[in-house]
């Protein structure tokens, strides 16, 4: 059975940081890519950053390079979130999902994509 397992969350200050897990069960990371997307209240969830074991490949949207680094552990089981200078513009809920190779991690990904429940990313002063 395919599980995906958010942790890592919280309520953070602005400039704070916060390290997201997502820990992969059931799957071979070889043949799919781990996105991280995000859903801010009112507003349609959105890709913000994916990381390709298989490569070693990793992709970020603008608003987050240079503050957030994506990475896999050498198991291949699990893929960090490191998020550095936070701002109130990244709260949302934060999901891991497990893309198929060729699919894209941009937009609001897919529903055929395997996700995992999310976990709460609070900035606030």
């Amino acid at each position: 059975q395919v599980q995906l397992a958010e942790s890592g969350g919280g309520l953070v200050q602005p400039g704070g940081s916060l390290r997201l897990s997502c820990v992969v069960f059931g799957l071979n990371l070889d043949s799919y890519a781990i996105g991280w997307f995000r859903q801010a209240p009112g507003k349609e969830r959105q890709g913000v950053s994916c990381f390709t074991a298989a490569t070693g490949g990793t992709f970020y949207i603008d608003s987050v390079k240079g503050r957030f680094t994506i990475s896999g552990d050498s198991a291949k089981t699990t893929v960090f979130l490191e998020m550095n200078r936070l701002n109130t513009e990244d709260t949302a809920i934060y999901q891991c999902a497990a893309i198929p190779l060729g699919g894209t991690c941009t937009g609001p990904g897919d529903e055929s994509y395997y996700w995992g429940q999310g976990t709460q990313v609070t900035v606030s002063s």
